[in-house]
């Protein structure tokens, strides 16, 4: 029986050619996706163990309390515990560092990490004897040796376009500050490789910067050749101060590191996997379809096996050999195509900010045996019910003369199973569309419901595809006559195998439409807030904690072309034991921040010791009208007693209550302002941004986003919303190929009829037609239930960012809904290009004459 299933896979290579390429791209997609978090893990866990090469010790800080001035940092760590840690016996080296962000201007005066604050690194230069820092080799120059000294490694002067002996401006923590750039260094940092800068100063210099003179963040130890890691690690603690540092074993530090990085790369691994198998679930209904197909042609074959004396057990274990043997083979090929999957995914990845370092490809034992493992065991599984049908073949049917499988069984208990799991889906989404908020609870409750759903459609989908293909039917007749009618029969002939084909694309084309019909109406909420507010010309903030001086607006209010300059500042509040959060301004401006709707009061009451409180906080609270909170500032310095005037509907802008900008500044530290919104006289807003930066100093932490931008967005839901559909479209081609699958096949098993067709006078033309238009009933069968089922869910799911998103609601994209149904008719035309050549090429004489 083995042999005889080596001999089938042979035997109908052409027949098994889609279902090979199904497995394959599934594969591929799950190999890719092995070896790429393979790939990242090993590049962070390299960049780490360089990193601590050497390293016996690290002593880390573990508190930071502000020095002088209420603002520098200051730790525990200082140079009398280094020389306290050099002075034993076992220390070889020891390297004290100081941390810390320094944002970079390019030469174009733009920040190089715009929105990236925290990726612009910066520490010490420690050179030793010979001058040189060997953890930072020099590419150029020298080291940083004074205040007015820095280096860069290359990637980041590259990018930032300076050279040895140029100016460099950048920023810490407040104005723009200016150094010469002696050195250009190389680093195995993988933050830098994966687009954050680093920057060196002298250690004095990084001290005044970032730290307290004589501090440091990290001690690290090297030890002499023979000592005791463990050993070395107790007397080092033992040195330590009572609080505010910890010792660890450098070997320890490194598998903490290693641990953490793959729990990080596990995530993403995980979640890509979770689209492989949204891939591979769709191929299953392919590779199911062909074999069920196949045993169907080969009727007469089995019944011959069972007729000599092959038991139903040996016809099982026969078909199941042929899926193994299929599933291994296509899961090879897909393997090594997994491979250029994993290549590619670094930079499609990193084109949306997800930064992931350099590094070779690594291909782990696991990855090739997964990728074989689930690659036949998704063959074989899905071939597992055609097979218990094959057993089912009776030795007498080898007197068929006609080769016709057995006949098709009854729909009643595939309907009921389809309607127990889609009532209770359907229950649990008109369920979720009663919830607001996306609490854990939730989410699982509309994963559930959405699950359920989309099983009971795949089970209800023969007894659905009679009623559409019926009512697409009718167009086709209209339109194309014989070919049409002819075309709905065929589809109707086995609603089991139209379901299946159309299944495939339905599940694709669910995901996809519930994306977008999300996605669509979430940017049509944000554009509806943005219409309804007032947008300024350019809205000015700082990435630094600061945020903006308290004397930004009059600085801004004085450059040509300003109209005006709207201050807003926020602070957090707790009162009765709740948290909140304040927004404070001119009382004159309070109109800038968004059409607040109030339910009592308005914002003219509004003033000095008189604030108007959002709904929830009002009812979280008991606030009402006339009431006076005594907040305090939730961080614990500063308070005030504020009399309640108003109450407004929920807003984001706002939050959970409106101050004026002298009651909210006396809940914060520093007198700072969030940001400022600028108006700009007629015909001056497009040349203000520059001069904006100039008046506030020209810092490289200044963030100034005009109208467009604000409007507009920065892109990134775009971008990641076509990430997902790169993801998903591999289900797609997957269900696509199943179509030009259950096609061709189909072919093969109607050849008598096509020659008979023939011999009435159908000319080939004829014939063509009447393929295409059976694959466009399909495709557009399958398209009607997956655009139907994904703006089903997308609008029950939709409601629970009520919450979050204030107004939302479902909007339905119509264009881009009509292009999907645009796309399932021409891929049913694409898709039947060849098996309509096939049929139409087909002998008249020996299609007649075929069993």
């Amino acid at each position: 029986m083995f042999r005889t299933a080596v001999r089938n896979v042979l035997a109908h290579k052409a027949r098994l050619l889609m279902t090979v390429l199904a497995v394959m791209l599934g594969v591929a997609f799950v190999s890719g996706t092995l070896i790429f978090g393979d790939t990242v893990a090993n590049s962070y866990r390299q960049a780490s163990a360089k990193k601590l090469e050497g390293v016996a010790v690290s002593v880390k800080a573990t508190e930071s309390e502000a020095g002088r001035g209420g603002h520098d940092r200051t730790t525990a760590l200082d140079s009398t515990l280094t020389q306290k840690i050099h002075a034993l016996p076992e220390v070889k080296e020891v390297r004290s560092t100081v941390n810390g962000t320094a944002t970079l201007a390019g030469k174009d005066g733009r920040p190089v990490n715009a929105d990236n604050h925290w990726r612009d690194l910066a520490t010490n230069y420690q050179p030793g004897e010979d001058g040189k820092d060997s953890h930072f080799p020099l590419k150029e120059g020298r080291g940083p040796a004074a205040a007015g000294e820095l280096a860069l490694d290359a990637k980041t002067a590259d990018r930032a376009g300076y050279q040895v002996g140029d100016t460099v401006r950048f920023a810490t923590d407040g104005p723009a500050l200016t150094k010469k750039l002696v050195g250009i260094v190389h680093t195995g940092n993988p933050q830098v490789s994966a687009g954050a800068t680093l920057t060196l100063f002298d250690t004095a210099t990084a001290q005044k910067l970032f730290l307290a003179p004589d501090r440091f963040d990290e001690i690290t130890v090297g030890a002499r050749p023979g000592a005791d890691d463990r050993a070395l690690t107790a007397k080092v603690k033992a040195l330590l101060p009572a609080k505010g540092a910890e010792a660890i074993r450098g070997a320890d530090l490194a598998a903490q590191e290693a641990a953490q990085t793959d729990k990080d790369t596990d995530y993403l691994t995980k979640t890509l996997l979770a689209f492989a198998g949204v891939a591979l679930f769709v191929g299953v209904f392919l590779i199911a379809n062909t074999f069920t197909m196949l045993i169907a042609q080969r009727s007469r074959e089995i019944a011959l096996l069972r007729a000599v004396g092959a038991a139903r057990r040996q016809v099982v274990r026969s078909v199941l050999a042929e899926a193994a043997l299929l599933g291994l083979g296509a899961s090879a090929v897909g393997f090594v195509l997994g491979i250029g999957v994993a290549s590619a995914l670094r930079p499609l990845l990193n084109s949306s900010g997800a930064a992931f370092p350099d590094g070779p490809l690594v291909i782990s034992p696991g990855a090739p045996a997964a990728s074989l493992v689930v690659g036949v065991v998704v063959t074989v599984l899905a071939a597992w019910l055609p097979s218990r049908k094959a057993a089912r073949i009776a030795p007498v049917e080898v007197l068929n003369s006609v080769g016709q499988g057995p006949a098709s069984r009854s729909l009643v208990v595939r309907n009921v199973l389809g309607t127990l799991l889609a009532a209770p889906g359907l229950l649990l989404m008109f369920h979720v569309s009663t919830l607001r908020d996306t609490a854990a609870s939730n989410l699982l409750i509309a994963m559930a419901g959405s699950a359920l759903t989309l099983s009971g459609l795949i089970v209800l989908a023969p007894l659905l595809s009679r009623p559409l293909i019926t009512l697409v039917g009718k167009v086709t007749t209209r339109f194309f006559g014989v070919g049409g009618k002819l075309a709905q029969r065929n589809a109707l002939r086995n609603p089991r195998r139209t379901a299946a084909t159309a299944s495939a694309l339905m599940i694709g084309l669910t995901l996809v439409t519930g994306l977008t019909v999300a996605g669509h109406s979430v940017q049509r909420n944000l554009d509806q807030v943005a219409a309804q507010s007032v947008v300024p010309d350019y809205k000015v903030s700082s990435s630094s904690d600061r945020g903006l001086g308290a004397d930004a607006g009059d600085k801004i209010a004085k450059v040509p072309g300003v109209k005006a300059a709207v201050p807003v500042t926020s602070a957090g509040l707790r009162f009765k034991g709740h948290f909140g959060s304040i927004t404070g301004t001119e009382p004159a401006q309070f109109d800038k921040l968004g059409n607040l709707e109030f339910r009592t009061g308005s914002p003219a009451d509004v003033g000095p010791g008189k604030v108007a409180v959002s709904e929830e906080f009002a009812r979280q609270t008991g606030l009402h009208v006339r009431d006076t909170m005594d907040a305090a500032a939730a961080s614990g310095k500063g308070h005030a007693k504020l009399k309640v005037v108003g109450v407004y509907k929920d807003s984001h802008k706002v939050g959970d209550a409106l101050g004026t900008l002298h009651d909210v500044q006396s809940l914060t530290t520093g007198k700072k302002l969030d940001h400022l919104l600028v108006t700009a006289e007629p015909g001056k807003a497009g040349d203000l941004d520059r001069d904006i930066r100039k008046a506030l100093g020209d810092s490289p932490l200044l963030k100034v986003v005009s109208e467009e931008q604000l409007r507009n967005g920065d892109g990134k839901a775009v971008t990641s919303l076509n990430m997902m559909y790169g993801l998903l479209s591999m289900a797609v081609v997957i269900a696509v190929l199943g179509v030009v699958n259950t096609l061709a096949m189909s072919v093969f098993e109607r050849a008598r009829e096509i020659g008979l067709l023939r011999a009435v006078g159908l000319d080939r033309s004829g014939i063509k037609q009447m393929v295409r238009l059976e694959s466009v009933v399909i495709s557009l069968f399958g398209a009607v239930l997956g655009i139907g089922t994904g703006t089903f869910l997308a609008w029950a799911g939709g409601h629970l960012l009520s919450k979050s998103l204030e107004g939302y609601e479902t909007v339905l994209p119509w264009g881009q809904l009509g292009l999907f149904l645009a796309l399932a008719l021409v891929t049913g035309v694409l898709a039947a290009i060849w098996p309509a050549r096939r049929a139409a090429r087909q002998n008249m004489l020996s299609s007649i004459q075929s069993t």
